[in-house]
């Protein structure tokens, strides 16, 4: 599409998609989507304490909030990307490959997403089931999927920066993302944004409407419904293999970008006051999700009669993701609060590949389908909590003390269901991987906790909390936690506060079970559960929960009525970590392969054969600082001036590296390059937001550290080495945002914005490192993106 034509139709959609809910609206009042509170901090907070009045501003640990008007005004469709624009220890990879595509999430402290806990209204976030093979530039192999949650129903985001698993348990070792919902009443909201990128393509539309009313007089319930859709992105190189169809000329393939997605999502959440002294609530999401994922184009098969000018395979994902909630709250007996929940969610995917052939079925039977069911997995969690609270007047120490104490309850499943038959027969596709009934398995687990809060001021200006926690596993065992965090008020200009912890986390039962052979034009790869035949043959070792242990300190400034400054150096050492490691080649890969079933064609050359598993390989430790700032500037005449500044520094050190029980190093010089330089050394993000009138300007500007990656050869004399790479460093790279709003009515809020303004991208791979020709970029750093700009209008209708 031209792409003049292509950003009018931006605008017309946005317009369209508003005023067609106009006629339904009917009379009440609600904040535009430009409105932001007037200090953020200043906002009690419920993540990373149990107290009932705790401030992110006087906080014992780093807490930030991040509002809905600061979501809408990134422009951003999906809440990972606005998150990561917004804070700079967050951080995500531009791309994710093969049939783990669309699992791209965060991270936090360039630690792993699977170091990050995601709860919603402070309950436990279930995971996908959909694994990640490749654990680079921050990936983890099954995190919480974030976008499965509408934006539209979310009231603000708790960013919890620090080691919280002697509060919530496994997981949260470089922090706690807390997603809380709306439970606004009488109100409609609408919002419909569209965009697309420089190159016209990736056409991006996000619809959302968002509702709230009242349940008689004791209760409300807020709802909402949301659309998501994007086209793909086309990034690649030409491809550089001889043999093409001169028809063809030099074919493009279609997997390095954005692919396209689809998703439908709905949300609700409700409270009623039973009695004065006990309260129900509930809230739940449910998501579904269609992807595609396009693979590298594939020379002719033989026989080349099925596709003569070559093909693209691809690989589909429909998701069903849903979680819901329901509980009872209250008090009694003397200010004694108490409340018990139970939280049921899980992750069904469903995946299936087209234009691709089984060429050893065509030989038999002289048909083949091309398009195959290959495979599924599943995931579910049901957790149950008890939590009881209250404050004892202790007559001895200056305020209350704040005893908590509670237990919880988590089953987890895991099922990894085989392809359809045509898809296994043989044991090979021409362009995909299909699970075979031999890695086929279902699998569940027992997870009990108990925990333990204290808090309170032993003096006037010094506050100290203490947590503790066990919890049983029964297939991971035993795990004592503990955290002590202490705060002192020198004055009212500067606060002192730490923390020192330990945590852990269990490994998941995707990486305990999951395994599955995949093909690409020129080799084979296995990923095999710790325990199968090959991985035993190859010296593996029984997965181990990992263990951290935390330590921050930093100080608070206020040294102006609006000027807010905090400072925060933390050190995370992880023992045991898990990492897809212990990675082999040539005849021992095939070997390994053979005894769990699996074959390799002979066309493949043993040096494009590998295969690995999940595995405790490496101890680190990252060392960082966080640095934010705002000041809020009242303007007079000329409005008024919100300014921010943020700035993370990372850098995370290879203590030790494990070995097999056959003597092997677990990661060669690649997957250490994975855990140390694959995120920038530091991000800066720096900006504000202008309010005059009937118009609104944010602009900020965020800069990327460099990053050093080891690069594959897949040309020349190291070509598929295990052991020569090529060291790359992707420089320093900046990136402008800015949105232009327009309040056209008093319930109409009209924005123009752009991410990435001018069009930056990272640095172009040599040759040498591009497989096929086709990778120009290094899919692997979590740096920027490199599809480039994105512009879009935004549209906004409140009542």
């Amino acid at each position: 599409m031209h792409p003049v034509r292509f950003y009018t139709y931006l605008l017309l959609s946005s317009l369209g998609g508003v005023s067609s809910f106009r006629t339904a609206l009917a009379q009440s009042t609600t904040l535009t989507a430009a409105t932001q509170p007037a200090s953020a901090d200043e906002q009690v907070i419920v993540t990373g304490t149990r107290s009932t009045n705790q401030t992110a501003r006087s906080s014992l640990s780093p807490v930030s909030i991040i509002s809905a008007a600061q979501l809408a005004t990134t422009g951003q469709a999906d809440l990972r990307d606005a998150l990561a624009q917004l804070t700079p220890s967050i951080s995500l990879p531009p791309f994710g490959w093969g049939a783990s595509g669309p699992l791209l999430s965060i991270s936090m402290r360039g630690l792993s997403s699977n170091h990050v806990l995601v709860l919603v209204n402070g309950k436990r976030r279930h995971q996908t089931a959909q694994i990640n093979t490749t654990i680079s530039g921050g990936r983890g192999p099954d995190p919480v999927d974030l976008d499965l949650i509408p934006a539209s129903a979310i009231d603000h985001f708790e960013i919890l920066s620090d080691g919280a698993a002697a509060q919530y348990g496994s997981d949260a070792i470089a922090g706690v993302v807390n997603i809380i919902l709306k439970k606004t009443q009488n109100t409609l909201s609408l919002q419909a944004l569209n965009g697309g990128y420089y190159r016209g393509d990736g056409f991006t539309t996000n619809e959302s409407a968002n509702f709230g009313g009242a349940i008689g007089s004791r209760g409300y319930y807020n709802a909402s419904v949301e659309f998501k859709h994007n086209d793909r992105t086309v990034r690649d190189g030409a491809d550089n293999r001889s043999g093409i169809p001169t028809a063809l000329g030099q074919p493009v393939s279609q997997s390095i970008g954005i692919q396209p997605t689809t998703r439908e999502l709905v949300s609700i959440n409700l409270g009623y006051d039973i009695t004065d002294d006990v309260s129900f609530y509930a809230f739940g999401t449910y998501g579904h999700s269609d992807s595609q994922q396009a693979y590298y184009y594939r020379l002719p098969p033989t026989p080349a009669i099925l596709a003569p000018n070559g093909y693209i395979p691809y690989v589909a994902s429909a998701q069903n993701d849903y979680s819901f909630t329901a509980g009872f709250k209250g008090h009694v007996f003397h200010d004694w609060n108490w409340d018990v929940s139970s939280t049921y969610g899980g992750n069904i995917n469903d995946q299936s590949a087209y234009n691709i052939f089984n060429p050893a079925l065509y030989t038999a039977t002289g048909y083949t389908p091309t398009t195959f069911a290959v495979g599924s997995q599943s995931d579910t969690q049901w957790t149950t909590n008890a939590d009881i609270r209250r404050d004892f007047d202790t007559k001895i120490l200056p305020a209350p003390l704040s005893v908590a104490f509670g237990a919880e309850y988590r089953y987890e499943t895991y099922t990894l269901g085989a392809g359809d038959w045509a898809a296994r027969y043989g044991g090979a596709l021409s362009g995909a991987a299909a699970v075979q009934t031999t890695d086929a398995s279902a699998h569940g687990r027992d997870v009990t906790a108990g925990y333990i809060d204290l808090g309170t001021t032993v003096l006037p200006k010094w506050r100290i909390d203490l947590a503790g926690r066990f919890e049983h596993y029964t297939d991971a065992g035993d795990t004592e936690t503990g955290k002590i965090s202490s705060r002192y008020d020198i004055n009212r200009f500067i606060s002192l506060r730490g923390t020192v912890s330990n945590g852990f986390r269990a490994p998941t039962l995707q990486e305990e079970y999951y395994q599955a052979q995949s093909y690409s034009p020129t080799g084979s790869s296995g990923q095999v559960a710790v325990s199968s035949p090959a991985a035993r043959y190859l010296g593996a070792k029984p997965l181990r929960p990992e263990r951290s242990t935390n330590f921050s300190a930093g100080f608070v400034l206020n040294p102006l009525r609006n000027l807010h400054v905090s400072v925060d150096a933390y050190q995370i050492t992880l023992r045991n970590r898990i990492v897809s490691g212990g990675s082999y080649t040539g005849q021992q890969a095939i070997s390994a392969l053979e005894l769990n079933g699996y074959t390799v064609g002979p066309a493949i050359s043993p040096s494009a054969v590998s295969t690995s598993y999940f595995t405790n390989g490496v101890n680190t430790r990252t060392r960082g600082v966080d640095i934010s700032a705002t000041y809020d500037l009242d303007l007079r005449q000329n409005g008024r001036l919100a300014i921010d500044v943020g700035l993370n520094l990372n850098e995370t050190d290879i203590l030790k590296v494990g070995r097999d029980l056959n003597n092997n190093p677990l990661l060669n010089a690649q997957q250490r390059a994975w855990l140390t330089s694959y995120t920038p050394r530091n991000k800066l993000i720096f900006g504000g937001r202008w309010t005059t009138g009937r118009f609104d300007i944010s602009a900020h500007e965020i800069r990327y550290g460099h990053t050093t990656s080891q690069l594959t050869y897949y040309t020349g004399p190291y070509a598929y080495s295990n052991s020569v790479f090529r060291e790359f460093t992707e420089t320093p790279k900046f990136e402008t945002n800015l949105e232009v709003g327009y309040k056209a009515t008093s319930r109409l809020h009209l924005a123009l914005g752009a991410n990435n303004l001018f069009n930056a991208k990272m640095r172009k791979l040599p040759y040498a490192n591009r497989y096929l020709g086709s990778t120009p970029y290094d899919y692997n750093v979590a740096q920027m993106s490199w599809n480039g700009g994105f512009y879009y209008f935004r549209a906004n209708y409140n009542l």
